[in-house]
């Protein structure tokens, strides 16, 4: 029998509700959550009680709700255990660790190597280090912008362009505004660079090597490493679709489980190395140019679609439980997930239909169509033991409204550039057949 124990969630959003389901499905307890405005996925649910305060996702606001909690909780004898659903949660339970661990199991690294893996530039000097492969990469300062000389770039275009630092990133706005871009040219560099410092955002951006290759090139890896360092889960998705919306770019909306011997050997070895603690997720594309895979980023938490990895048999939840709580994980072999076909099951973000008509067409994307066939997927959302009508409803509204953003962006964000590799790629295979 499990001992008792209370989880507590930071945030309201779909990674939130796919953590609230694991704990629901494990253990059968509504969870309790922090955050500081209401979102779909755990609105009308009967397994999270979101607790809400204005300006809770910074400080100092952060810290005073959680003084109010360590009230409540001080002389609780269960264990309490924080967990975050966001890298701005993630950064604040790591920046006051110390004093939080008086009354909370706080399942995360220490603040001084957050602050070297959150940033890209610190993720890639490290991932440098210790062997792991990413792409060519160029460091833009705003006073490279000041001074223009930031248009001689060390490779050819297109190449692609990200925020540096994803939280401050957030409090960047104006029209055009991505989660990430694709730049065609250097008049289309200057254009963008200009506008990101000209609209409130100071810190470096990150240029980078385009790699070649449609959704389904995509990777993303989620491991759970130990109390005492050591990892104990690793659990590979292969995405076949993202979603084409400019501020949400690069999230997975389906994910077909996969298992890669060598990726979870270079894997493992980075986080060990590292001396990790905790939940960690990877952002990886395959390079068809060398036959390597490289890693954009490792995110210091369970992704939005992390989900995948309870759907396929390997709950999220209890990992944090056998370590704290039953203290059991030391003594068990790391499991190495996916390796088992006939288990593998499809998680799906957006609706079938969409799946079907979008997701590029490939041998993965026939597996995947099998699956369905079989019955063999799930998404995060729709939970048999949290149907209400309210929330029945809310989720079919979040599911449709896909249909009108794929129409809109995909083929401007997404489909033209697919086209536009293919014919490039048919036009050097009939090249090389000529000679």
């Amino acid at each position: 029998m499990t001992k008792k124990f209370t989880p507590i969630l930071l945030g309201s959003d779909i990674n939130v509700y796919g953590m609230a389901r694991s704990f629901n499905e494990a253990y059968g307890i509504k969870v309790k959550a922090l955050a500081d405005v209401q979102l779909a996925a755990t609105r009308y649910s009967k397994i999270v009680d979101v607790h809400l305060h204005h300006g809770f996702s910074a400080d100092p606001t952060f810290m005073d709700v959680m003084h109010k909690e360590m009230e409540i909780y001080k002389d609780h004898e269960e264990p309490v255990i924080l967990i975050a659903c966001g890298d701005g949660y993630a950064e604040l339970l790591a920046k006051h660790k110390e004093e939080l661990s008086k009354v909370f199991v706080v399942p995360y690294i220490d603040y001084d190597l957050l602050e070297v893996l959150i940033s890209k530039e610190g993720f890639y000097k490290t991932a440098e280090k210790y062997g792991l492969p990413y792409p060519k990469t160029k460091i833009i300062t705003m006073d490279d912008y000041k001074a223009e000389n930031y248009l001689t770039i060390p490779f050819d275009y297109p190449v692609e362009l990200k925020p540096e630092d994803p939280v401050s990133w957030l409090n960047c706005q104006f029209e055009g505004r991505k989660k990430t871009f694709t730049i065609h040219d250097e008049a289309e560099l200057a254009d963008i660079v200009g506008k990101i410092y000209t609209h409130g955002y100071t810190e470096d951006l990150i240029l980078q090597d385009f790699i070649p290759g449609d959704d389904s090139n995509m990777r993303t890896l989620n491991a759970y490493v130990d109390k005492n360092h050591q990892v104990k889960l690793m659990c590979l998705g292969h995405p076949l679709l993202e979603d084409p919306t400019p501020q949400s770019i690069g999230n997975y909306m389906t994910i077909l489980p996969e298992y890669d011997e060598k990726l979870y050997e270079q894997v493992q070895t980075f986080l060990e190395n590292l001396n990790y603690t905790g939940m960690a997720n990877f952002d990886i594309k395959y390079d068809v140019r060398d036959g390597q895979y490289k890693f954009f980023e490792i995110n210091l938490r369970q992704g939005r679609s992390s989900f995948y990895v309870t759907l396929n048999g390997y709950n999220l939840a209890k990992w944090y439980i056998d370590d704290y709580v039953e203290d059991n994980l030391k003594d068990k072999e790391t499991v190495y997930g996916n390796k088992l076909k006939s288990k593998h099951i499809l998680w799906l973000g957006v609706p079938v239909k969409i799946f079907k008509e979008y997701a590029y067409d490939n041998e993965s994307k026939r597996v995947a169509e099998e699956l369905i066939h079989e019955g063999r997927y799930g998404t995060t959302v729709f939970y048999d033991k949290d149907r209400n009508f309210k929330r029945w409803l809310l989720m079919k509204y979040m599911f449709h409204n896909y249909v009108g953003r794929y129409k809109q962006f995909y083929q401007v964000n997404k489909g033209q550039y697919f086209e536009e590799e293919a014919k490039k790629l048919g036009e050097k295979a009939a090249s090389d057949n000529d000679k």
